[in-house]
């Protein structure tokens, strides 16, 4: 059968309602995809047009559907059974010719109903993820109405990630229906709207104490004062949403006074990355966003660490330090709930972005109104309180993993910034 037949004329007609479906399996290899549309093309029969085509591989297996429409006959009418045959007698030679399977059936009939409201893209993580997560999460879509139109793998390292494409389901149904099987499986499962936005985002901001390194600085700085488990239990219940967070920083700086300056010396020297973290900030960048933290944390702190990450922002509250000791107080505005909002805002105005191409990251009580001025809010191993309110949550130890959050596979992260070692 020749690859590069000469194109037939097709009669100037509309489709017929007579259809057939193509499905193509095997061992996936070059030229399985020419050989079949070739073979369309070519020779006698009814002139067909292309209607549909969806195709994966999973670990070198082909699965390729097309269907095809018989176009319209001026001088007779053409039936199914003609079409069918035709197509069998094609697939006969496409099987013979690239040893894979061709399965023809009729398509006919009245054209599927389009789900009601915009798709979605549930995205499933895990180290490992385990099968009932994807079999409870097929079963939570289907429960409220909605269809898997596509899955594809988007991660194998540091974790295991899969992109389920879901039409017919509204947003809402779908988060609370997708939560339960979370809770229930240990699977993170984030939930985003198919369109440009989800890869239009260009802004990052990320909290920084137990989100970009491990730890609280404020509790590091308190053991140093001998009040390490007084300051603790204020920073859990600040954390929580049980303080306000203003009150409680005022209450936890307080008991820093007289430590010599050279403290927050050590305490920056100590820091611990959290796994995950360098990648995703490299990542991002060589992708062409601005990378930022906004931390209720101390700028002795934090401006540093911007500077050592190539940062583009930073923001966060100052300790004033007189005659070379702390004195348990702040200097200038507090970078509090409603400050770590207002910080976005200004950063993302400073650049020119829209608050809807934003991202942010963050793990207490006092991200919440920035997760969720944001155009996607990322709550990151964070308390039950925040993960309720965040668009979507992420429970696992590598920060990296918001890169599959926001649709991009492993491949594309490795072209970006190669990783030849464990995420950092």
């Amino acid at each position: 059968m020749p690859l590069d037949p000469t194109p037939r004329q097709l009669p100037d007609a509309r489709t017929t309602s007579v259809r057939a479906l193509l499905t193509v399996t095997g061992a996936d290899r070059p030229g399985v995809t020419a050989h079949l549309f070739g073979a369309l093309s070519a020779g006698e029969g009814p002139a067909v047009e292309v209607l549909d085509i969806e195709q994966v591989v999973v670990h070198g297996q082909l699965v390729l559907g097309v269907v095809v429409g018989a176009l319209a006959d001026a001088d007779r009418p053409l039936g199914e059974a003609e079409l069918l045959e035709h197509l069998r007698t094609l697939a006969r030679g496409v099987e013979a010719a690239v040893g894979v399977q061709v399965d023809v059936e009729s398509a006919s009939g009245p054209d599927a109903p389009v789900p009601a409201g915009r798709p979605h893209h549930v995205i499933v993580l895990g180290r490992p993820v385990p099968p009932e997560a994807v079999a409870g999460a097929a079963r939570a879509v289907a429960g409220i109405g909605g269809n898997i139109d596509a899955i594809r793998r988007l991660s194998d390292y540091p974790v295991t990630s899969f992109e389920l494409t879901v039409s017919g389901a509204e947003a809402t149904a779908l988060r609370t229906a997708l939560a339960s099987v979370a809770a229930t499986t240990g699977a993170d499962i984030a939930v985003e709207q198919v369109g440009l936005a989800r890869r239009s985002k260009r802004l990052i901001v990320l909290d920084v104490d137990s989100t970009l390194v491990r730890g609280e600085v404020i509790d590091e700085l308190a053991a140093r004062a001998g009040r390490a488990a007084e300051v603790a239990r204020i920073t859990a219940a600040a954390m929580n949403g049980e303080l306000d967070f203003a009150e409680s920083l005022r209450a936890r700086v307080g008991v820093l006074a007289g430590l010599p300056e050279e403290v927050l010396d050590e305490v920056r020297e100590h820091l611990v990355l959290t796994p995950g973290a360098r990648t995703l900030i490299r990542t991002l960048q060589r992708l062409g966003f601005r990378c930022g933290i906004v931390s209720g944390g101390f700028t002795q702190i934090t401006d540093p660490l911007a500077e050592s990450l190539g940062l583009d922002f930073a923001a966060a509250n100052t300790l004033e330090v007189v005659d070379g000791r702390l004195t348990g107080g702040l200097v200038g505005e507090i970078v509090d709930r409603p400050g770590k909002a207002r910080a976005l805002e200004r950063f993302a105005e400073q650049y020119g972005i829209p608050l809807d191409q934003t991202v942010a990251v963050g793990d207490g009580a006092n991200d919440l109104d920035m997760l969720n001025t944001a155009g996607l809010g990322i709550a990151f191993n964070a308390k039950p309180f925040v993960r309720e309110q965040a668009h979507t949550a992420l429970n696992q130890p590598y920060l990296d993993a918001v890169l599959q959050v926001l649709g991009f596979t492993r491949d594309e992260v490795l072209d970006a910034v190669p990783v030849t070692g464990p995420a950092s």
